[in-house]
């Protein structure tokens, strides 16, 4: 059975851009922060996410796995805040969803593409 790569790459990109909009909604709109202004909230949190963009959305293979290494920062945020603060667990789940869904999109990405050559 074949997969295309393509699908994985198409669940990256879902990810990657479900994870951004959830994190600029999160920390702006559902559940701003009361002791940090928001603006350095953002920088902190979206800012490692903007880093390996470029590069993942020209289908660069490195870039891809460091937006999987990336995603894991996400995942282990995701967890953390579903066991520590009740009141955002459907958010904090949503993060792991997406971040897991960035992570094995763009590895099986690499790891197929790489293949087709």
């Amino acid at each position: 059975m074949n997969i295309n790569p393509i699908y994985y790459y198409i669940a990256a990109l879902t990810g990657f851009f479900g994870l951004f909009a959830l994190l600029m909604l999160w920390h702006t709109v559902l559940a701003p922060s009361t002791h940090f202004p928001v603006a350095l909230v953002l920088l902190v949190v979206v800012t490692p996410l903007l880093l390996p963009m470029r590069g993942l959305l020209d289908r660069k293979p490195k870039s891809c796995a460091w937006a999987a290494y990336v995603s894991l920062i996400y995942f282990l945020h995701g967890t953390a805040e579903a066991y520590v603060n009740t009141d955002e667990r459907l958010y904090a789940g949503l993060e792991i969803v997406l971040s897991l869904m960035l992570f094995f999109g763009t590895a099986f990405y690499v790891r197929f593409a790489g293949k087709q050559s």
